[in-house]
């Protein structure tokens, strides 16, 4: 039994059979509306979530399967003291699959330890998010044709961002990728991400705070929120918040393939009317996460559409 806890559990080779797949299911649903007849999905959010919740379910409902689970922690037996161990154990007796986000780092590792049914890390704390992730990386290949040879900028808030940890390290794996480390001093990329994952792999990176000094060289930028709820000090939220804001006259400086991506949600940092840019990738982003998630769930239960489940 496998689980999905770090963007690395699936080796390269596995993450473009994922993808492939994901790519089938978008061009061929039909072929894949019964696959999980019969299967349940547990999604067990302890942390607030509305795109990554409802992209499980929608995901896990268009394979023919059926979905359990709760929102908060505040409706689960969490709120009287049931460890995450326990709660997966009993979780384990109701469902086929899980999918878990938990403000707590490392909470997801701990209950694939005691789980009987596949555990799927829908994000914890400031760490991982390799569903996001793989979410990523079909929209790059999709809007690039490719995983290597691309010069990816972040930008916005690379310190906490869970999401910016995880592709940083699963783009790490392929060729000549350069990356573009864009932010203020206050909320740079992890020191541990610099030399545990960028510095070992020998790629090139370079952290700089112009948004608009660096959009002419990118083939990527992954737009961030400044994320309030990662804050402890309210003044630094709002000195740091409008830090960067993409408009249409950055956008002018841009590749005309360049692809705009953001793991939403937005708060501002995106001018509404670049989403008429046919550069904004990140509604399709969205989307690809169904797919993505779809192919996820299949590869875990051991699962590949057609009638193999009967």
């Amino acid at each position: 039994m496998r689980h999905l806890i770090d963007p690395l559990d699936f080796s390269v080779d596995e993450v473009t059979t994922l993808l492939d797949l994901a790519a089938d299911i978008e061009q061929n649903p039909t072929k894949y509306q019964d696959a999980c007849a019969h299967k349940k999905l547990a999604t067990l959010f302890y942390e607030p979530s509305t795109r990554t919740r409802l992209s499980f379910e929608s995901a896990m409902l268009g394979l023919g399967g059926s979905v359990l689970g709760f929102a908060s922690a505040d409706s689960s037996s969490v709120s009287k003291g049931e460890s995450v161990a326990d709660t997966i154990r009993v979780v384990s007796c109701y469902a086929d699959i899980c999918a878990m986000r938990h403000p707590k780092e490392g909470a997801p590792l701990r209950a694939s330890r005691f789980s009987k049914i596949p555990v799927i890390n829908a994000g914890d704390g400031g760490h991982q998010h390799p569903t996001q992730t793989l979410t990523d990386l079909m929209t790059i290949r999709k809007r690039t044709g490719r995983l290597s040879g691309l010069t990816v900028g972040l930008c916005g808030d690379l310190k906490f961002g869970r999401t910016v940890h995880s592709l940083i390290k699963s783009l790490s794996r392929y060729e000549n990728i350069r990356f573009v480390l864009i932010s203020p001093d206050e909320l740079q990329v992890p020191g541990y991400i610099i030399n545990e994952v960028l510095k070992p792999s020998g790629l090139a990176y370079s952290e700089v705070s112009s948004l608009e000094n660096a959009m002419p060289e990118l083939d990527i930028l992954y737009m961030t929120r400044v994320q309030q709820e990662r804050f402890f000090n309210e003044a630094d939220y709002i000195r740091l918040k409008d830090s960067y804001i993409l408009t249409e006259d950055k956008m002018k400086l841009a590749k005309a393939d360049m692809a705009v991506l953001h793991p939403l949600p937005r708060v501002n940092e995106i001018a509404l009317k670049v989403d008429d840019d046919p550069r904004a990738a990140y509604f399709e982003q969205v989307q690809n996460g169904v797919y993505v998630r779809q192919a996820l769930i299949l590869t875990l239960l051991g699962l590949t559409g057609g009638n193999d489940h009967a």
